[in-house]
């Protein structure tokens, strides 16, 4: 038995974050879509499941038709049993990560981000899985004085300091 490995790239549009993750359980669509609708009260997303027995769809919901159809497609792309992809609007993944870590089915986020995301995707006779991802570009450097003033300038302008 053999592995391929592939490589899908998630280019996430501007003013959006991406999350994926793995989950297990069909109810897994309703629950991330309370949770995100519970999280930020104008919260933008669409977001698919792939199941991954039975008859191994990609399910979907969301509030925003295009995020959703973009997660719908994006997913079946990547078609990796369990694994969940939501884009969002309006919302920070500072804002929902931590109750998605409450959802009874979430076992694990690979990446929340706004930046380009290559999804490293395994490939066996029985099914695919995710191996890890890509996320964003490989460092520069080391942050000096003005890096770190800069950092902490944005952090206050956004609202996340005082």
């Amino acid at each position: 038995m053999g592995v391929e490995i592939k490589v899908i790239n998630i280019d996430v549009p501007k003013d959006t974050q991406v999350i994926i993750g793995h989950a297990g359980f069909i109810k897994t669509v309703e629950d991330i879509h309370e949770c995100l609708v519970n999280c930020v009260p104008n919260i933008k997303f669409g977001l698919a499941f792939a199941e991954a027995s039975g008859p191994c769809l990609i399910r979907h919901s969301g509030n925003d038709e295009e995020l959703e159809k973009l997660a719908t497609e994006k997913l079946f792309e990547i078609a990796a049993g369990h694994t969940f992809l939501i884009f969002m609007r309006n919302a920070y993944p500072i804002n929902v990560v931590p109750r998605l870590k409450e959802v009874p089915e979430v076992a694990n986020i690979y990446c929340a981000t706004g930046n380009p995301v290559q999804v490293i995707v395994a490939e066996t006779e029985q099914g695919r899985g995710i191996l890890g991802v890509i996320d964003g570009f490989k460092s520069k450097g080391i942050e000096g004085e003005k890096e770190i003033q800069e950092r902490k300038e944005f952090l206050r302008k956004i609202g996340y300091k005082f």
